[in-house]
């Protein structure tokens, strides 16, 4: 069984990426800024919009922090990314989610300039990425297929099973999983909380791409000798026995399925680290974009 270290991984990106900005530092080039938008007060989404601005800071992008009130109006808010797509000196922006209940999360992401939208969520990046065209690729999705391809993980001709079908993770790595050339040339299955027998499924899968967001769920008699194992699921589970009252849990069960696995994901250390490393490449690419136009 071989670990696909994510955090190892997202640091040796990361390190790509601040030799980049610093080539485009030494010959007079504007750096990349990135700006996150966040509403309220949410404890998850400021440590992970917190974890953004210090990566940028590492590499030495510009970062900006836009934070604003839990009760700003949907029209408010409209404008600010209004204001954010005209800022010539921003590359790229996202705005956290979940977004208030009062807000349409949609009508927000439609507002995102697609030139802008580093997230890779607007209907014309998830478009032009289905149609196999140069676009901005979800980050956590992204993250995988750079795990796949750095641990030289053969995935053509082989069956991957995607259990989750969000737009931010399970469908986009149906589309990549499928896609021609490398990583992808898979056969896909994709399934969900309706599916009946998932078991049947999963135990046919060279590769599990799990995002469902229950611990534990994925079990080592669900799953064959030899799969690949990528563990997108990150739940707090509460743990009397722990100095924090919790632990962080995937949807699989680690101890067990990882005697079966050639390559698997660990929680935390996995895909989480992976996310932020390819929204900083995304926002890099929307710099280097813009520069040409």
């Amino acid at each position: 069984m071989q670990l696909l270290d994510g955090k190892k991984t997202a640091e040796d990106i990361k390190n790509e990426i601040a030799a980049e900005v610093q080539a485009i530092k030494d010959a007079g080039g504007k750096v990349p800024h990135l700006a996150a938008v966040i509403v309220g007060t949410d404890g998850a989404s400021l440590t992970y919009v917190g974890s953004k601005v210090r990566s940028c800071q590492q590499i030495g992008f510009d970062s900006t922090l836009v934070s604003l009130p839990e009760d700003i109006t949907e029209e408010a808010l409209l404008a600010k990314i209004k204001e954010l797509n005209e800022d010539d000196d921003l590359d790229g922006f996202i705005v956290q989610l979940p977004l208030p209940k009062h807000i349409n999360e949609e009508k927000i992401l439609m507002a995102v300039n697609p030139d802008k939208d580093v997230d890779g969520f607007h209907p014309t990046n998830f478009g032009k990425m289905a149609l196999e065209m140069d676009t901005f690729i979800p980050a956590t999705p992204f993250g995988i297929m750079q795990l796949l391809e750095r641990y030289k993980v053969e995935t053509s001709g082989k069956h991957t099973v995607v259990i989750g079908r969000s737009h931010i993770v399970g469908r986009p790595m149906s589309i990549l999983m499928s896609r021609k050339g490398y990583p992808g040339d898979s056969t896909v299955t994709i399934t969900h909380s309706r599916t009946k027998n998932i078991e049947e499924y999963t135990r046919n899968a060279d590769i599990i791409i799990t995002a469902l967001g229950v611990p534990n769920y994925l079990k080592a008699n669900m799953v064959k000798e030899g799969v690949v194992v990528i563990d997108v699921g990150i739940t707090r589970v509460e743990d009397a026995s722990h100095p924090k009252g919790y632990i962080i849990t995937g949807d699989v069960d680690f101890a067990e399925v990882s005697k079966k696995a050639s390559f698997i994901t660990p929680v935390p250390g996995g895909v989480g680290p992976m996310t932020i490393a390819m929204l900083l490449k995304n926002t890099l690419l929307a710099r280097k974009l813009r520069s040409r136009n």
